[in-house]
């Protein structure tokens, strides 16, 4: 398991703890989770250099922490200009939240064999949102013309699964 550096992004996993720990359904959990990290996405010091590394050729994703008993990973994600992910959903709870630039997301709705678009958001620097599966059908890209970096918290053990994707979506996208 990776060995959190900075002492912010520490006190950042003590807070999502709490948060997780409070109870709830997953929507007042990821609430919460919202809040705490809202609150450490402008500090300079969450992440160390080597968590700001980007990949020539794809997102990056560096895991921060794993919690002991899997109930929640912190992992930050760098994009480099035009990287995006699949059309996915996930196995959890994620909350997202950008930490450098911005990111687009792209939300459907599945109707048959063909996904059907319904919003692009794009979130900036210091804003963070969540998302509940079911429901939960996204693609995330840097359509910015600079380096972006995300803080995710999933409300699974990414140590275990390697990733929070549950699916991917290859179908016809429809207007």
């Amino acid at each position: 398991m990776p060995r959190l550096l900075s002492p912010t992004a520490a006190v950042l996993v003590d807070g999502i703890r709490s948060a997780v720990t409070a109870g709830g359904d997953d929507h007042a959990v990821a609430a919460r989770v919202t809040r705490a990290l809202t609150r450490h996405l402008a500090d300079p010091t969450l992440l160390d250099p080597e968590h700001r590394e980007p990949d020539p050729n794809h997102y990056r994703q560096h895991v921060l922490h794993v919690e002991p008993d899997g109930s929640f990973s912190v992992v930050a994600l760098v994009w480099l200009p035009g990287q995006e992910t699949c059309i996915h959903d996930h196995v959890s709870w994620c909350v997202v939240g950008t930490y450098v630039g911005e990111e687009e997301e792209t939300t459907y709705r599945l109707a048959g064999e063909r996904l059907i678009p319904l919003r692009i958001n794009r979130t900036p620097e210091g804003v963070a949102s969540y998302l509940v599966p079911p429901g939960d059908i996204h693609k995330v890209c840097n359509s910015s013309d600079s380096v972006s970096i995300s803080i995710h918290v999933y409300g699974a053990d990414i140590g275990v699964l390697g990733t929070s994707i549950r699916r991917r979506y290859d179908l016809k996208v429809t207007f």
